[in-house]
C-alpha cells in the first residue's frame, strides 16, 4: 500500500444554532418588584381605559383614519399636522438617551410593552401551573389529565388577554363602543378582524413565548444601548469585592476565618432572572434591567442578617473605587446627561408650546389649472383659487376671508363662510386686480397673501401664501 495516499478526513457537522432554553423564572417579591407592578397597573389602565373614555361626545383618543381626523382629548389634529408626531417621537427618542445615560435600561425594565405583558403572562402562569419547581415538574413529566387542563387554562387565558389587547388597539381607531356592538354579532369589518387577531396573537406569541428572545435577539435597544453607557451609568450591579469568594455557609459562620465573601451562592438571582443570565458575570447585553435580582439577593441578605446592596444599582467607577452612594449620584451628573437633558426640555417646552399656540384653522390654498388668468369687465384681471378651510376645534367657526398684497386686489363677493366642527369646507374664490395695477405690475407670478380672521375680528388668524398670474 502506498503509504503517500492521503486518506479522507471524515466530516463532521457542526450546527450553530443554539437550541432554546427554557426559562423558568421564579416569582420574586421586593420594593422593586412593587414598583414594576405600579407600572404594569399604570401603562395598562391608560391603554385599555383611555378608548372608553368620553370626550365632547366623543372618545377621548380616537384616530379617524376615514375621516382623517385625530381626536385627542380638545385637540383635533389632520394630516397636514403629522410635524407633531414627529416631533413627538424626537422627544421620545432624546428621553431613551437621557434616561439610559442615567440609570440603564430603565424602560426595558420597567415601561416596555415586552416587559409588561411578559409580567403579565407570567402572572398567568404561576397563577395555573404554580411556581417555578413545579412548571419544571409539569414540563417534564408526560401528558395526564392534570397538566392537559392546566396547559388548556393558561393558554385559553393568554389568548383571552391577546384579543382583549388587540381589541382595545383597535377602539383606538374606531369608536370602542361601536366596535363593542360589533363584537357580539362578529360584525367587525376585514381590516377590524385583521388588526385584532393580528395585535392580539402578535402579543399572545411575543409575551407567551418568545419573551426573552425579543430582548436578546428582536429588539434593536439591546445592541446600540452600549453606546450610551458609560463607567458612571448607574447598571444593576453585582458587587465582587464584597461578594466573592463565594459559598455556603452557616448563618453565624465566621467569614474571616472561612474566606468567604456575603454571596452564599444560592443562585436566587439567575433563578428570578428573566433572560436567564447571571449577573454576577458582570455587565451583559441580554440584562433588561428588571431589578428582580437585586429584590431576591436583598431577601437572602436579610435572611443572613447581611447588609442589602450586594446586588445594587451601582456604576462601575463606583465599584471600582469604592464611591459612596452621594457620590456616584454626582457623578451620574455629567456632561453628556445635563446635554440630553437640556436638549429634552428644550424640545418638551417648544412642543408644548406650539400646541398652545396652535392656530385654531388650517388653511390650504389651490390654484384653479384651468384657468390661470383671465381678463374679465372692465380690464380686470381674474384669477381662480380653491381655499380649503379645516376647523381645528370642536366648536362651528365662522371665517371671513380676505387678500392682500397687490394694490386694489379684491376677493369677488367676500365670502364669510361657516365651517362645521372638525370639519373641512372648501371655497371658491375669484380674485380681480384693477387694470391699473396690471400695467403697473411686470407680467408673470406675484405674491399674494390669503389673510383668514373669525368674523367681527380685526386681526386675522392666520395668513396663507400664493401667487397672482398676470398675463402678457
Amino acid at each position: 500500500m502506498d503509504d503517500s495516499v492521503v486518506k479522507p478526513v471524515p466530516v463532521k457537522l457542526v450546527s450553530l444554532y443554539e437550541k432554546r432554553r427554557k426559562i423558568q423564572p421564579r416569582s420574586v417579591q421586593g420594593w422593586f418588584a412593587k414598583w414594576r407592578w405600579v407600572l404594569v397597573w399604570a401603562t395598562q389602565i391608560v391603554f385599555y381605559g383611555l378608548p372608553w373614555l368620553t370626550w365632547n361626545a366623543r372618545p377621548a383618543v380616537l384616530f379617524d383614519l376615514a375621516a382623517r381626523r385625530f381626536y385627542i382629548f380638545d385637540l383635533v389634529l389632520y394630516p397636514q399636522d403629522f410635524i407633531y408626531l414627529t416631533g413627538l417621537l424626537v422627544i421620545c427618542a432624546y428621553a431613551l438617551f437621557f434616561f439610559t445615560a442615567v440609570g440603564g435600561r430603565l424602560w426595558c425594565g420597567y415601561a416596555c410593552p415586552q416587559t409588561v405583558y411578559t409580567e403579565i403572562f407570567m402572572w398567568v402562569e404561576r397563577r395555573i401551573e404554580g411556581e417555578r419547581g413545579a412548571r419544571i415538574k409539569l414540563d417534564a413529566g408526560g401528558w395526564s389529565l392534570d397538566k392537559l387542563w392546566r396547559r388548556g387554562a393558561k393558554h385559553a387565558a393568554w389568548i383571552a388577554i391577546g384579543l382583549w389587547t388587540g381589541f382595545t388597539f383597535v377602539g383606538y381607531f374606531t369608536p370602542i363602543r361601536v366596535l363593542w356592538g360589533e363584537a357580539f354579532t362578529l360584525a367587525f369589518g376585514p381590516w377590524e378582524w385583521f388588526w385584532v387577531l393580528f395585535y392580539g396573537f402578535a402579543t399572545y406569541g411575543n409575551a407567551g413565548f418568545l419573551r426573552e428572545q425579543v430582548c436578546k435577539y428582536m429588539c434593536p435597544y439591546a445592541r446600540f444601548q452600549s453606546a450610551m453607557f458609560d463607567r458612571d451609568t448607574l447598571i444593576v450591579s453585582y458587587d465582587a469585592a464584597r461578594g466573592d469568594p463565594r459559598g455556603t455557609r452557616a448563618r453565624d459562620a465566621d467569614l474571616a476565618a472561612a474566606k468567604l465573601g456575603h454571596c452564599i451562592d444560592c443562585k436566587l438571582c439567575v433563578h428570578v432572572c428573566p433572560t436567564g443570565i447571571d449577573i454576577r458575570d458582570g455587565l451583559q447585553s441580554d440584562c433588561i434591567a428588571c431589578t428582580a435580582c437585586i429584590d431576591a439577593c436583598d431577601g437572602v441578605m436579610d435572611k443572613m442578617h447581611y447588609p442589602r446592596g450586594l446586588i445594587r444599582y451601582a456604576t462601575e467607577n463606583g465599584l471600582e473605587q469604592k464611591l459612596t452612594r452621594a457620590q456616584m449620584v454626582r457623578r451620574v451628573l455629567r456632561p453628556r446627561v445635563l446635554i440630553y437633558g437640556a436638549v429634552l426640555v428644550a424640545l418638551s417646552a417648544a412642543f408644548v408650546a406650539s400646541l398652545a399656540l396652535r392656530a385654531p384653522v388650517r388653511v390650504d390654498v389651490v390654484r384653479d389649472r384651468a384657468s390661470l388668468a383671465r381678463l374679465v369687465d372692465d380690464g380686470q384681471i381674474e384669477n381662480v383659487y380653491r381655499v380649503q378651510l379645516m376647523n381645528a376645534t370642536e366648536r362651528p367657526q365662522r371665517l371671513r376671508i380676505a387678500v392682500s398684497g397687490l394694490d386694489g386686489a379684491r376677493i369677488v363677493a367676500p365670502p364669510v363662510t361657516t365651517v362645521a366642527p372638525a370639519e373641512a369646507e372648501w371655497v371658491t374664490l375669484q380674485v380681480r386686480v384693477p387694470y391699473e395695477t396690471a400695467q403697473q405690475a411686470r407680467p408673470g407670478a406675484h405674491p399674494i397673501r390669503f389673510e383668514i380672521a373669525r368674523e367681527g375680528d380685526a386681526e386675522p388668524l392666520l395668513h396663507e401664501k400664493s401667487t397672482f398670474i398676470i398675463p402678457r
